[in-house]
Formats: structure tokens, C-alpha cells, sequence
């Protein structure tokens, strides 16, 4: 079944044709109309309440034509400033939240979540290594004033994830006034600084689009990861983190619980933040997911979850046919580049279709064991790329 995605106009995303969401809409949906002021954030595939993905033979929602909801939510995201400094809930967190606050934590799921980089992409994620915090706090005054004495003094004596904790529960629950003041000072006076360890840029576009915010000084205790195509992030239960710039492919539990604390307009639940997140600090390298090859066109990403994972498949144009092994789950496709005939058995017997940049299809339990990529008549001369969303049935030898 080809499918037409729900497309989200947050504040965050990139304007017009510069989105690559937009791109991506336009290409799948003949009904699209492009707005060039218009922001294009997100464009999501799936059964999810808020966005459900819609058959495009029939008009159908997915999720009435499955009679089931699917365990996964899959999305492109296209960025242009900094979403907010948040982490997710456990499963027993969400479903306390959502039976406590229902109007903002609006489902009882939990929401672990792999993003996989489409562009140089800039995220925060998870807290740096407590030595790290140490220097950097030491080398900008403005911040050990804002944190105070007590807190810095215990960091230095035992630098780890209590002394991290310490730390940040007194900046993010210092008053307004002197966190702005902070800011406006490290602005002012420290740029030799800034630019000495690769934060000046970043500094100064959050600093920007989020004057102020208490989410920018996160940027001295969360990794700064630049993720380069194809490079991924996980990002576990209480992981803090928040992405900042560039497209990437992101699957997720079925889940939007998010709990945020800064660089956003929304509700800031500091409190429940700091009592959910994971002080332990760790290498920025840790933080990069790695996915298994499988051979020469698939690799697979594999989180710790049943929830999901995410196949990505690169076909070279020359390559005449290449047949994916495959369980029997139901699975989402997006293709990003490229063009094949997909060939795959359905409920009503075996089916051809021709799916190009922009393509969304399902792919149904009946298509197992394989699916077949194979060249077609007025296929483009271009290598193919396209991400499958499926349920996590991967044991990695």
C-alpha cells in the first residue's frame, strides 16, 4: 500500500522549499501545496493518533485498514533551530504522567528513539564526562558564580554522577534574571573562549532563536555531537539530549511523551526532568550508534527495544535486482533517492510498484520472507537509498 505521510508545521523546521520534509511531501503527495514561509518540521509515518498516515488508493487512515496500531512511529525531521533540551519517560514514568497529567503527557508509552542522520546533523546528548563539565565550568566564571561555590567545590573533589546532578539542578533552577546575566556575560566577554573549544557558532545561533534560556548554558554539560550522514544517535529512556541542526530519519516507540526544561516556547517541566534524567556522564563517541551490515546494500540500526528498528538499503543503479530478507511484520519504506520496482506478495497476491524519492509504502506481513528491488523501465540512473521501519525481530550473531 503507498501511503501519504502527516506533515507537522513546527516552529523549528526549516521555511518552504528548503525543508526537506516539504521536498519530500511535494514528491509524495500530488495535493501538496507548497507555502514558502511556512515552516515544514516533520513528516510522520505510522498509526500514531496525532498523525496518522493515510492509504492513498482508498483515503483510509493506516490504522483502520491494519485494525491495529503499530508499535513503532517513523518521521524525517528537517531542522532549523534547536529543539528543546528534554528527555523521555521510562514505561512506568509514562504511564504515571499520563494518568496524572493526561493534557500534557497525552499517552501511557514509553518513547525510546533512534535518530540516523540524512545531512551533517548537530545534536546535544547525554551529559560529558564529569571532567569535562569540570574544566569547562572553571573556564567560564560567569557560570561557577551562577552555580555556586558549594556545588563547583564538589565536582572538583568527586567528578561524578552526583557532583554532575549537584550541578545542574542549581542551574537550572537559578533564577531568570541570573541565568540572562550569565549568558550576556559569556556573550560579551568569553568569545576566545567560545571559539577555542568549538562552541561559538552554537553558542550564538541558540543563543539567538532562544535569548536567555537556560538551555543554552546546557551546552557546558551535554555532549555536542556531529553526526555525519549515516551516523546515528539512540536515545534511551531519561537520556537527555536535544537536536539542534540538520534532516535525519528518526523511529520511535508510539509514543510523543516528552518531558522538556529549555530552548522551547512549550511547557517546561523542570522538575519532573531533573527527577527522570541520567546524570551519568560518558564519551562523546559512546554516544554514536552503530549499525549492523548485513552485505554490500543493508545495514541494519538495532536499539536494546522490541519496539523498532530501522533497515537502511543503497542499491547501486547498475545492480539489476536485490532481494531483502525479511520477517513477517508489517513494515514502513521511505524512499530518499533514486527509483526501483519494488516487488512484494499482499494479501491479494503478488504486486509491482515503482517507487521514486518521496515514496512512502507499507509493507505487509504477506511479503515475507523477501521483498525485491528491481529495475524498471524509466527507472532513474541514480543509486537508490530508501529507510525501513519495522518491529525490532533482529538477533545480531
Amino acid at each position: 500500500m503507498e501511503l501519504t505521510g502527516w506533515v507537522k508545521n513546527y516552529g523549528w523546521g526549516r521555511k518552504g522549499i528548503n525543508s526537506a520534509v516539504a521536498q519530500l511531501a511535494m514528491a509524495n503527495d500530488p495535493d501538496f501545496t507548497l507555502d514558502d514561509e511556512e515552516t515544514y518540521a516533520e513528516m510522520w509515518m505510522g498509526t500514531h493518533i496525532c498523525g496518522v498516515s493515510v492509504v492513498k488508493e482508498t483515503s483510509e487512515t493506516l490504522d483502520r485498514v491494519l485494525k491495529k496500531d503499530l508499535p513503532y512511529l517513523f518521521k524525517v525531521l528537517s531542522i532549523n533551530k534547536a529543539l528543546s533540551i528534554q528527555v523521555h519517560p521510562n514505561k512506568c514514568e509514562a504511564e504515571r504522567l499520563h494518568q496524572e497529567r493526561p493534557e500534557i503527557y497525552k499517552d501511557s508509552n514509553h518513547k525510546p528513539e533512534l535518530a540516523i542522520a540524512l545531512t551533517p546533523f548537530l545534536a546535544l546528548c547525554g551529559f560529558m564526562p564529569a571532567e569535562d563539565i569540570r574544566d569547562y565550568i572553571d573556564e567560564f566564571p560567569p557560570l561557577s558564580e551562577l552555580i555556586g561555590k558549594e556545588a563547583v567545590d564538589e565536582l572538583h573533589t568527586s567528578p561524578n554522577a552526583e557532583s554532575i546532578k549537584l550541578c545542574y539542578e542549581k542551574l537550572m533552577t537559578s533564577d531568570e534574571e541570573a541565568i540572562s546575566k550569565c549568558i550576556k556575560l559569556i556573550a560579551k566577554k568569553y568569545q576566545a573562549e567560545l571559539k577555542s573549544n568549538d562552541l561559538l557558532e552554537v553558542f550564538t545561533n541558540v543563543n539567538r532563536d532562544f535569548p536567555g534560556d537556560v538551555g543554552v548554558l546546557s551546552l557546558f554539560f551535554l555532549n555536542l555531537l556531529r553526526l555525519q550522514p549515516g551516523q546515528a544517535i539512540y536515545l534511551g529512556a531519561n537520556e537527555i539530549h536535544a537536536y539542534l541542526d540538520g534532516d535525519c530519519v528518526e523511529c520511535m516507540a508510539c509514543s510523543d511523551n516528552v518531558i522538556r526544561a529549555g530552548l522551547t516556547p512549550k511547557y517546561k517541566d523542570v522538575e519532573q526532568l531533573l527527577a527522570s534524567v541520567n546524570f551519568e556522564g560518558e564519551h562523546p563517541d559512546k554516544k554514536k550508534f552503530i549499525p549492523y551490515r548485513v552485505d554490500e546494500q543493508t545495514q541494519v540500526y538495532i536499539p536494546p527495544v522490541s519496539d523498532f528498528a530501522v533497515i537502511q538499503v543503497k542499491i547501486g543503479y547498475a545492480l539489476e535486482s536485490y532481494k531483502l530478507q525479511i520477517q513477517a511484520f508489517g513494515s514502513i519504506l521511505i524512499v530518499l533517492k533514486g527509483s526501483r520496482a519494488l516487488r512484494l506478495n499482499t494479501a491479494e497476491g503478488p504486486k509491482e510498484i515503482v517507487v521514486s524519492r518521496g515514496s512512502i509504502v507499507y509493507i505487509p506481513v504477506e511479503s515475507a520472507p523477501e521483498v525485491e528491488f528491481a529495475q524498471a523501465e524509466n527507472c532513474l540512473d541514480d543509486d537508490f537509498v530508501g529507510y525501513i521501519a519495522t518491529f525490532n525481530y533482529f538477533r545480531v550473531p
